[in-house]
Order: structure tokens, then sequence, then C-alpha cells
């Protein structure tokens, strides 16, 4: 999996997600977004238009950072997300707790 930081504007950041993420790779989003969560950002988009699959060790992780995103005070957005990983979030309950966009520009132009 890759992770890749983006800042859309000084209070906006949008990580993006590639490949699979799961056991053997999950941490490398936690230290994506722990990074990008020092920053207070005021929003920070998670951009899964890359990412293939996820495992319950990427879900894990995926809570840990609505968790921490909340905590400090970041409100989360989703988006892109491929069917199958849309199956997943679905299967697991996450759609219902998440802010989940079509694409990347909806995500960005929704308030909140």
């Amino acid at each position: 999996m890759k992770a890749s930081i983006t800042e859309h504007s000084p209070e906006i950041s949008i990580i993006a997600l590639e490949g699979r993420m799961d056991a053997g790779n999950a941490g490398e989003f936690d230290e994506a977004f722990g990074a990008v969560l020092e920053n207070k950002p005021a929003c920070l988009v998670i951009n899964l238009g890359g990412l293939e699959y996820i495992s319950s060790a990427g879900l894990r992780s995926v809570l840990t950072l609505i968790k921490k995103a909340k905590a400090g005070g970041t409100a989360l957005k989703f988006c892109a997300m491929q069917p199958m990983v849309t199956e997943v979030f679905k299967v697991s309950g996450f759609s219902a707790m998440l802010s989940i966009f079509d694409t990347l520009d909806a995500a960005l132009a929704a308030k909140g």
C-alpha cells in the first residue's frame, strides 16, 4: 500500500491510498494520519480511489483514525471507494458512521 499526503489548503489535508491495506502495511496508514493530525487540520479527506482491498487490520486503523480525529477536532471525509472497499465498509457498519462521498471533488466541496 502507498499513502500519499497532500495539503489542499491550510485547513484541509488529503491522504490518498493505493494498493492493498492489510496487517502487513496498515501501520503505514497509521503513520501517515498520525503525521497529518499533528498539524490539527480542520478536515482530513481520505481518498480511497486507489485502494483495491482492505482487511480487518485496515478497518482497525480506520477506527483508530476516527477516534484520534474526533479527539483532536478534525472532521473526516472518505471518498472515491472502489466497490470491494465499499462493500467491506457497509458490512462492517463503518459506512453508517462516516461521511462518504463518491468523488474527491464532492468531498472537498461539502461543508463540514
